[in-house]
């Protein structure tokens, strides 16, 4: 399969199927022979993004640095998978206008459906206060306005939500058939 560059980036809540998605749409895309980079949140802040907190600020600036890498990677026509909260719409549009070809999937489950998918204990522990500035909890999630795509995976099969990516990304031309 040929491609194009292009940063696909989910958002949603934690626990929504960001990670899940984003890697069996790469499992997908490397069996294709795609070449490709997953970026995902719980990995880029023990690395790139280490010493950043929760503040909105922070939380800016972390996925302005994980936009950044997007941006250099798109631009060398690899297929850059980024998992991320990423809950605020200004940066994540901020972000879209510097890598231009962008792709926004909306992971979306409701906040109830997370917080039973929540093996970590996060919402737990952001319910009693011991983890501040929690996003869907305590702090806001700002949903896409205009997703190119969005996966309700509290109602589709993960398999259907991974069609619904790699169609969207055939349809807007960034993967071709040899």
């Amino acid at each position: 399969m040929k491609q194009r560059g292009v940063t696909v980036w989910f958002t949603g809540l934690s626990g929504a199927g960001k990670t899940t998605i984003s890697q069996a749409v790469s499992k997908r895309l490397v069996d294709a022979g795609c070449k490709l980079e997953i970026l995902d949140g719980d990995i880029v802040r023990t690395n790139l993004t280490k010493g950043l907190g929760f503040s909105k600020e922070d939380r800016d600036e972390n996925v302005r640095r994980i936009g950044f890498v997007s941006t250099l990677l798109t631009r060398h026509d690899a297929i850059v998978l980024v998992s991320a909260i990423s809950p605020y719409r200004d940066i994540r549009n901020e972000v879209r206008e510097r890598v231009g070809n962008f792709v926004e999937v909306f992971v979306n489950a409701p906040l109830s459906v997370c917080e039973d998918r929540d093996v970590k204990g996060l919402y737990k522990k952001a319910r009693t206060g011991e983890i501040p500035n929690f996003t869907g909890v305590s702090d806001p999630y700002e949903a896409p306005e205009n997703p190119e795509i969005e996966c309700r995976t509290d109602l589709e099969s993960e398999e259907e939500s991974v069609e619904k990516v790699i169609s969207t990304l055939k349809e807007m031309g960034y993967l071709l058939e040899d």
